[in-house]
């Protein structure tokens, strides 16, 4: 079945003015879209799972969109493993209260999809008894993939900025912008903007990220005082492999032989060695 006649026949089934059909994009991998509201959610990805047309009996994935006041889309893309084709359906919650019906009895690979939306956008899933933490710790606090929440790295590292578009790549210098996450100067509430989170020119609490101060040439040690590194001629020589040791000047104490080495050759004439009696 082609893309357009499992839309139709997904809306022929949930059988609701609301429901709307689409293609998505993609080329040769469209889908079919089906937008329904919350209410016919449960019921759309049951028809499409026990139509004998559609046939969607593989559950793929599910998660979410934000559409800031619009709300959440939650998205769930089934596929039939019989009929060879696929259907995206969405339906919009509110953002005050982001809550679904689970479907977690009609797909039970959707239990760890929920559970992570859940987690990231902060939708409530109705029905689902283990709302748990899934990649988070618990004690990690808000919804990382809602667009207000403030990813703590782009703030604290500096954004180097952006060209604008148009700009050609020989002229024009980097102007400087706030990273994406970060709210502009004035949008934190009680909580101050971290220097370089609002870029240049946007008042006081924002500027780009300061530069460590320079030194003052005045607080520099006067040369005289700085250690000298030593002359070439005035470090010691290593003696040259097959250069025998240097002997001792007179009245040096005697050096003691390291361990391993060879007990040291007595000169002619030491001793009972040898030599003229």
């Amino acid at each position: 079945m082609e893309a357009e006649g499992v839309g139709r026949r997904l809306v022929e089934l949930v059988a609701d003015e609301a429901a709307v059909a689409g293609i998505s994009g993609g080329q040769a991998y469209a889908r079919a879209t089906v937008d329904v509201p919350p209410a016919r959610w449960r019921d759309a990805l049951r028809a499409a799972r026990d139509d004998a047309e559609l046939a969607c009996d593989f559950f793929d994935w599910l998660s979410a969109v934000d559409e800031l006041d619009a709300g959440f889309d939650v998205v769930a893309h089934l596929w039939s493993t019989t009929r060879r084709h696929g259907v995206l359906l969405r339906t919009r919650v509110p953002r005050e209260a982001a809550e679904v019906a689970s479907v977690v009895d009609v797909y039970p690979g959707a239990d760890w999809h929920e559970r992570e939306t859940h987690e990231m956008f902060g939708i409530v899933f109705a029905g689902h008894e283990g709302l748990r933490p899934l990649l988070l710790p618990p004690q990690f606090e808000g919804h990382p993939l809602r667009k207000e929440f403030v990813l703590a790295s782009r703030v604290a590292k500096p954004w180097p900025g952006a060209k604008e578009p148009g700009e050609s790549e020989a002229g024009g210098g980097r102007r400087a912008v706030r990273p994406p996450g970060v709210p502009a100067p004035g949008e934190w509430g009680s909580t101050p903007t971290p220097a370089g989170a609002g870029g240049v020119g946007e008042g006081p609490r924002g500027g780009a990220p300061a530069r460590p101060a320079r030194r003052p040439p005045g607080d520099r040690p006067p040369r005289g005082d700085r250690p000298q590194r030593p002359a070439a001629g005035d470090r010691p020589q290593r003696p040259a492999a097959g250069d025998p040791p240097p002997r001792p000047a007179a009245g040096d104490p005697p050096q003691r032989p390291a361990a391993g080495d060879p007990p040291p050759r007595p000169a002619p004439g030491d001793g009972d060695g040898g030599g003229a009696r």
